[in-house]
């Protein structure tokens, strides 16, 4: 490729409302350009880091046997209906209406659609494990676009679906996909750490998220130095070390505490630790059940395990009207004792060994101290309900958590039979009685990787692209066009190299420093500069992360290339 002929509008200053490096190198190198708040172009450079990363994808799909093939982008909303998700899903959801009325979406995901592909098809056994996969536009109205590529309205996404008639054949499936990401990223030139993760609407149970370590990244996961624990802060678990010396019962008692509705206000005016006090909130389960939760005061609650805990489709604070007209009392005052307003008292793990604690009294600008579990009040279920802190030990090797921003860059589920239970996918076993398929979901962030690669792989003045997704291995660069050596030695070069590699021929009558400015912006592994040692055959020679290029002969430039790009 001449880069004469290479459309790479570049800017010489990133615009400042771009935050992440990813965005502002993609803007500056001419890899994208923004159409409306959170839609992109993918400009020629762009597109072909793009067309690189699916080709990895493909390839390593293929490797597992599962075959691509394409959904539509328009989704007929009964489907959604069907599974539950068309209210559920919220308000990114693209919705719309054709000239008939009829409801339709722009497909942010494609579990229903392959679901009735299934259900009409697969009807035994013998015809699984199957799995099939896309590379498709996805659409999110996301309330708030931002940092590039990463928080977009419109996305391109690697999406596959495994169908199995028994879990053996899900745990294969679920396998043979991890192995085949793991080589996505590897290849990419992306590193992921895998972690323990949420399924959140997807629906199943089990998820493992791949998440890329970055600056930027708007995830946090907690890891240990040994690498034997891994999980987004939404699932993360920690032991809690906090212990409280065994206490002999003490006397009810309703104490004034006029105005203090938060922990630390109250532990300050008690005069007291925070583990003194358990704090109770009221939650209003998919919109119709209310449930106290109950938690030491030094720590705070994780929705994220309260909503799997009960299985519920939503999970929110009741808000200070709903409270007062609950409960009768205002925040702050809410307690455990004589709670008949609670559907069911749950409480996390730290509340199990306590004495003598403070609680809510149910009475405005009053609480009991010396409240005791049992004696006081009933807890129906223990478990762990509370965020992960740093620094606490994780639950494999007792070793400090450590939190990381990373960015998720793939997810893979085990979604059971939460989708073919709803919409009659089901097939006839060996005994001719009919099951539910055995579905799995798997996914890949495609545009996501990109940034991903580039916040792992920007260096002071640009991109080191990894070479299997690099726009162009090889990038030459003749420093004055009007050199007829330089040009003869130049075009050699490029005819010699290109039956092998992608290489871009810097042909422009451009000023040096605008060349290798622009040449730091296209990152190519090896860069070769033909300069005014041409009719010696010397070169000179550069990597993105070189301080300094280094010449070589043509021999040594052969061998040189040979080793960087295979």
């Amino acid at each position: 490729m001449r880069q004469s002929k290479l459309f790479m509008p570049t800017l010489k200053e990133a615009p400042t409302d771009a935050v992440a490096k990813s965005h502002q190198l993609m803007l500056r190198g001419g890899y994208v350009r923004q159409v409306t708040a959170g839609v992109y172009s993918y400009l020629p450079l762009g597109y072909r880091v793009l067309k690189k990363a699916e080709r990895i994808m493909e390839e390593e799909m293929a490797k597992i046997n599962v075959p691509e093939m394409a959904m539509p982008d328009l989704l007929p909303a009964s489907l959604w209906e069907e599974s539950g998700r068309w209210q559920k899903y919220g308000p990114e959801m693209f919705r719309l209406k054709d000239r008939h009325g009829r409801l339709s979406l722009l497909g942010p995901t494609h579990e229903e659609t392959f679901t009735e592909i299934v259900a009409k098809n697969l009807k035994s056994y013998k015809q699984m494990p199957i799995a099939l996969y896309q590379i498709q536009t996805k659409f999110r109205d996301e309330n708030r676009p931002r940092f590039g590529l990463l928080r977009t309205r419109e996305f391109i996404m690697l999406d596959a679906y495994s169908f199995a008639a028994t879990p053996e054949q899900l745990d294969q499936q679920f396998d043979d996909e991890k192995r085949a990401f793991e080589a996505v990223f590897r290849r990419c030139g992306v590193k992921v750490t895998p972690v323990i993760a949420d399924s959140g609407t997807m629906g199943g149970k089990n998820s493992t998220e791949f998440q890329a370590p970055a600056a930027i990244g708007e995830d946090t996961i907690a890891t240990n130095d040994k690498g034997t624990y891994s999980a987004n802060l939404e699932m993360a678990v920690s032991e809690d070390t906090f212990k409280q010396a065994k206490e002999e019962p003490l006397e009810l008692e309703k104490v004034a505490t006029p105005g203090q509705d938060t922990i630390s206000a109250l532990a300050s005016f008690l005069e007291i630790p925070a583990t003194r006090i358990v704090k109770s909130v009221l939650y209003i389960i998919d919109e119709s059940k209310h449930v106290l939760v109950l938690i030491r005061g030094d720590k705070e609650i994780n929705e994220v395990k309260l909503i799997h805990l009960l299985d519920a489709d939503s999970v929110r604070i009741a808000t200070d009207d709903e409270l007062e007209e609950i409960t009768g009392v205002t925040k702050g005052s809410v307690g455990p004792i004589n709670a008949a307003w609670a559907d069911t008292i749950l409480a996390d793990d730290t509340v199990k060994n306590l004495y003598n604690v403070v609680v809510g009294a149910n009475e405005n600008g009053f609480q009991f101290k010396n409240a005791n579990l049992k004696r006081d009040f009933q807890v129906e279920q223990f478990n762990d309900l509370r965020v992960a802190n740093e620094g606490e030990p994780d639950p494999v090797d007792h070793l400090p958590l450590k939190f990381t921003t990373s960015i998720e860059v793939g997810h893979i589920f085990k979604l059971g039979t939460y989708y073919t239970e709803k919409m009659g996918a089901d097939f006839l076993d060996q005994n001719g009685k009919a099951q539910p398929v055995i579905m799995g979901s798997y996914g890949i962030g495609v545009t996501r990787v990109l940034s991903a690669v580039i916040e792992q792989h920007a260096t002071e003045r640009g991109i080191a692209w990894p070479k299997e997704i690099a726009p162009f291995a090889l990038h030459i660069v003749q420093m004055k066009n009007n050199d007829e050596q330089q040009t003869e030695l130049a075009e050699k070069l490029e005819q010699k190299y290109s039956a092998d590699y992608d290489v871009l021929y810097d042909d422009r009558n451009e000023r040096p420093g605008v060349k290798f400015a622009d040449a730091d912006l296209v990152g190519a592994p090896v860069r070769v500069t033909i300069g005014k040692k041409a009719s010696e055959g010397i070169v000179e020679v550069k990597r993105p992360n070189d301080e300094k290029a280094t010449e070589m002969t043509l021999a040594e430039l052969d061998d040189f290339v040979s080793k960087e790009l295979g």
